[in-house]
C-alpha cells in the first residue's frame, strides 16, 4: 500500500499488528474522574459502534497545521474484533476477526493481510478493542479537564512500540476524543460520534469478505 494514502491509525494497526468484568457501573459519571469513567466503560461495555473524524498535527516551519479531516464508521466487540471504515476523502476499511488483520484500499483494490498475535494489548487500540487488562500494558492517570472532557493519560510500558502516550478524553462514561501521539512526534486526534454501547451487531459482522478482483498481500 502506497504510504501516503495510509492515514495514522492505519499504520500504527499495521505496525502494531494490533494491539477496555463485573463491575457496577460507576455513579455521577458526569462527576467522575477519566480513569473511575475508563473502568466504568471498560466494565461495562462489550462492543460499541459510532461515527469518527480524524485529524492529523503537521509539523510545519512556522509550527503546526491541522490535515483535512478524515471521516467514518466503526464497529468493535472486545476483545480484538472490529472494523474501521474510512469513507472520505479515500475509501479504506481496517477490519479484524479476532485473529487476522485486513486492510482494504478500495482505489488500490488491494488487501494487505497481518496476523494479530499478541501485539492487541499494548498498542493504543487495546483501550477500544482489546481486553479489560489495561493496567498490563499501560500506565495510566488523570490528566485533567480540557475542551469540556475528563482526560485520561496512557503511557505504553513495552518500549517496542511506535506511540509514546494516548489521550483519552471522556463525557458521561463514554470515549469522546483519542490523541495518539508517537515516537515520531506526530499527533492524530480522533472526535467520535453517536457512540452506541452495546448495540445488536449481526453474527458477521467482522467476516472480512476479500473484494472481488483485489489484490491479496500478507505480511
Amino acid at each position: 500500500m502506497a504510504q501516503d494514502r495510509t492515514r495514522p491509525l492505519a499504520v500504527f494497526l499495521a505496525r502494531a499488528a494490533l494491539a477496555l468484568s463485573a463491575v457496577a457501573f460507576l455513579p455521577s459519571l458526569a462527576e467522575a474522574s477519566a480513569l473511575d469513567q475508563l473502568k466504568s466503560f471498560v466494565s461495562s461495555t462489550r462492543s460499541a459502534k459510532g461515527e469518527f473524524t480524524q485529524r492529523l498535527v503537521k509539523k510545519t516551519e512556522g509550527g503546526t497545521r491541522m490535515s483535512n479531516p478524515s471521516t467514518g464508521t466503526f464497529a468493535f466487540a472486545r476483545p480484538g474484533k472490529f472494523v474501521w471504515v474510512y469513507r472520505k476523502p479515500y475509501e479504506q476499511v481496517l477490519q479484524s476477526d479476532g485473529d487476522t488483520l485486513y486492510i482494504y484500499d478500495k482505489d488500490l483494490n488491494q488487501v494487505t493481510t497481518k496476523k494479530l498475535g499478541d501485539a492487541l494489548g499494548s498498542s493504543p487500540a487495546a483501550i477500544l478493542f482489546g481486553s479489560n487488562d489495561l493496567d498490563k500494558n499501560f500506565v495510566l492517570k488523570d490528566a485533567g479537564a480540557k475542551d469540556g472532557l475528563e482526560w485520561l493519560e496512557a503511557t505504553p510500558k513495552s518500549k517496542d512500540t511506535n506511540f509514546e502516550r494516548v489521550g483519552i478524553g471522556f463525557k458521561d462514561g463514554v470515549p469522546q476524543a483519542m490523541e495518539l501521539r508517537d515516537s515520531f512526534g506526530q499527533v492524530s486526534l480522533l472526535s467520535f460520534s453517536k457512540f452506541e454501547r452495546n448495540p445488536s451487531l449481526p453474527a458477521d459482522a467482522f467476516k472480512f469478505v476479500v473484494p472481488k478482483g483485489a489484490d491479496v498481500v500478507q505480511q
